[in-house]
């Protein structure tokens, strides 16, 4: 049986290529700045300054990757950035999981007070200095425990799992399983975690990006460079960058001038740097992106 294609009307005609002219603007719009920041990492800095680099690398210049891969700071606080979301990740993911199962059983005694008090946390809590001084009483300061810690457990990322586990494990599978013997904890580690992997790579992937990304917990709780993480090298090359910019004795105006070329492409070879696990990783776990994202989403 032969099938007839049904031909577009001229609305539909316009509608597509206007969504179609609409996404592309949009694209080059999030692309260009990404594109941008490769280009200019191997132009000129003087080409850069003058606005020659626009479309295409001017002036191909490869001192600032030359620069980054004999500076020993860059790659000590990409080390320990690595260190810092390996564990927080691990941390992160763990601690979320287990409790977003526990708040997820019915049978949980006061399972509704605890959820509240966990979504009170996320809009209150109780500021920056009493924060520091709890930290600074477990004599966690200066140390890599507290930027493995701090910030790995968000209640949203929690709510997202519980829901998902609400959702996906229902109470007679968890009948069953009790009825062969399995405790609560086996039913979690041997069916709820192999059935959860698409949250599971939800949940790593957000704390593992905000871990990556954290430079305000060791700006505040690390004096220490030798276990700053590579955010807080980037921060201060920026204002490395605008330090510079400040001197005013004519003795140093050369040395000056080459100093804030070298700072000003250092700067987006190091966005680059910092930037590229992430986005080598993103590919993988992309496709568990469109079940997580309808976590809580009305079934019918």
């Amino acid at each position: 049986m032969e099938t007839k294609k049904i031909k577009a009307g001229r609305e539909d005609r316009i509608f597509n290529i206007t969504v179609t002219v609409i996404s592309l603007i949009v694209l080059v719009i999030v692309l260009y700045p990404l594109y941008f920041v490769v280009i200019a990492s191997i132009s000129s800095p003087e080409d850069i300054s003058l606005g020659k680099v626009v479309f295409l690398p001017s002036g191909i210049n490869f001192s600032a990757y030359k620069f980054v891969l004999e500076e020993w700071k860059i790659w000590r606080g990409y080390l320990n950035t690595c260190f810092y979301t390996l564990f927080g990740t691990l941390l992160g993911t763990s601690v979320t999981l287990m409790a977003a199962f526990a708040l997820s059983r019915k049978d949980l005694f006061g399972r509704n007070v605890i959820t509240k008090l966990f979504v009170f946390t996320m809009f209150f809590s109780g500021g920056l200095i009493p924060t520091y001084m709890v930290v600074s009483g477990m004599h966690l300061v200066n140390t890599r425990t507290v930027l493995v810690v701090m910030g790995t457990v968000t209640v949203y990322n929690m709510i997202i799992a519980r829901t998902f586990f609400q959702n996906s494990l229902h109470e007679e599978l968890f009948e069953a399983a009790e009825l062969d013997g399995c405790g609560v904890g086996k039913f979690f580690f041997k069916i709820a975690l192999p059935c959860s992997k698409a949250i599971i790579a939800v949940i790593a992937l957000y704390v593992g990006v905000s871990q990556w990304n954290s430079y305000f917990t060791a700006m505040i709780y690390v004096t220490d460079q030798k276990i700053y993480p590579l955010q807080l090298v980037l921060r201060d090359i920026l204002i490395l960058g605008q330090q510079l910019t400040q001197i005013t004795d004519p003795a140093e105006i050369e040395a000056l001038v080459e100093r804030q070329k070298v700072a000003q492409i250092i700067k987006y070879v190091v966005i680059i740097v910092s930037s590229l696990p992430v986005i080598c990783v993103y590919p993988f776990l992309q496709k568990f992106f469109v079940k997580g994202v309808m976590i809580g989403s009305v079934k019918g």
